[in-house]
């Protein structure tokens, strides 16, 4: 099978889908490489790093597009700028297309891509398993952007992270409040103790505490059972009003201590929970920084601007978009392993063997035979759900 890499066009996005390394590994299994001129160039790879790992290099998206049976992507398809041509535009019938292609966005592409009989793999999807996790591209690149959180708030914040003992003085440590423990939250953790902040978190599940405890942060608890809490896949769920009320509470009375505040909570297939209000933020300290990692979901601060940086009531708010993008080369090192990882199920042979019945194929392909399998992007579509023996299917 013919694997075509092509270069990011998003705004802002410098990862690439696959990098040398990992080449060797699809070669061996019978496929051949192909990659867009300096498509991994912005992430620090070279076309002549990739010639050595046995890809070939094209000139062009167009020739990656119509050659390439799979299409291994970061970012999903969009309109290049410069010249307004469309990725799926170049798209041929029954190409497979893996990448973060949001299952939580826009539901149209989705529906085009059933109409091209295109199949569509989103590295969102991959359950949190023991056997899926080599291909956990969410984990992944939530580390890589819990760790670059705490270095833009660090270089934004008027003041020293770590306490110091000056001939003018003693410096007293910088205060971080992390809103979320899940994988970016931990790494926030991890990367604010480091550099000698005092940190609390504060989630919704008392599953992570000991976790938290262990980086040596101290836990902000909220009175929840664990089965209100979290769902069956360790995710965190929507609580009940009278819950979110006292989270709410919680979270401004810590806030309004913190010279930092990292937000990371989300809740899959929904919008992020807004628990940092214009309120809190107005009560907070002056040159305080928020760096909402949920930004891209709408945002945990109710103030932030996706993308932009902004400053409101003396308040630093930084709404990163594509932060993983930052620290593209190991991101990128990272992402292609899982990506790897995947194509290595779903190709094992050199071919495509989509068999439903693996319960990692299955929940990855949102897109197949024409039709989109994904019941919650169904639903945003107005189509009826589609049974589970038949999700379950071989096809």
């Amino acid at each position: 099978m013919v694997i075509g890499v092509p270069r990011e066009i998003a705004t802002g996005e410098k990862r690439v889908a696959l990098v040398p390394d990992v080449v060797p590994q699809l070669v061996r299994a019978g496929h051949r490489v192909i990659v867009e001129r300096d498509a991994g160039l912005r992430a620090g790879f070279t076309d002549e790093a990739y010639r050595a790992a046995g890809s070939d290099i094209v000139d062009s998206a167009q020739e990656i597009y119509s050659g390439a049976q799979m299409i291994l992507k970061v970012q999903r398809p969009g309109r290049e700028e410069n010249s307004g041509e469309a990725e799926l535009d170049m798209m041929s019938e029954g190409t497979t297309l893996i990448g973060l292609l949001q299952p939580g966005g826009d539901p149209a592409l989705f529906q085009q891509l059933a109409e091209r009989s295109i199949v569509a793999c989103s590295m969102e999807l991959v359950p949190r398993t023991t056997r899926a996790q080599m291909m956990d591209a969410l984990s992944s690149q939530s580390t890589v952007a819990g760790y670059k959180a705490v270095l833009l708030a660090a270089n934004s914040l008027q003041k020293f992270f770590p306490m110091l003992m000056t001939a003018a003085g003693t410096v007293r440590p910088a205060r971080v409040l992390v809103i979320g423990a899940g994988v970016a939250g931990l790494q926030a953790i991890a990367t604010a103790r480091r550099i000698g902040a005092v940190v609390e978190a504060f989630d919704t599940r008392p599953i992570v505490k000991e976790q938290v405890q262990s980086l040596g942060a101290t836990f902000v608890e909220l009175d929840v059972h664990a089965e209100d809490a979290q769902d069956s896949g360790g995710y965190a769920k929507e609580l009940s009003e009278r819950h979110i009320r006292r989270e709410k509470e919680l979270i401004h009375a810590r806030a309004i201590q913190a010279d930092v505040i990292i937000t990371t909570a989300l809740i899959p297939g929904r919008p992020a929970p807004m628990l940092v209000s214009a309120e809190t933020v107005r009560e907070m300290r002056p040159g305080s920084v928020i760096v909402d990692l949920a930004g891209e979901q709408g945002g945990n601060c109710e103030l932030t601007v996706p993308g932009e940086t902004i400053v409101r009531h003396d308040v630093t708010i930084i709404g990163p978009l594509h932060i993983s993008s930052e620290l593209a080369y190991h991101a990128s090192q990272m992402y292609s392993k899982n990506v790897g990882a995947l194509v290595a199920l779903l190709a094992p042979k050199g071919e495509l063997s989509l068999n439903f019945a693996d319960d990692i194929i299955d929940a990855v392909c949102i897109v197949a035979n024409g039709e989109v399998r994904h019941n919650p992007t169904r639903l945003r579509l107005g189509m009826s759900p589609l049974p589970a023996q038949t999700l379950g299917a071989t096809r």
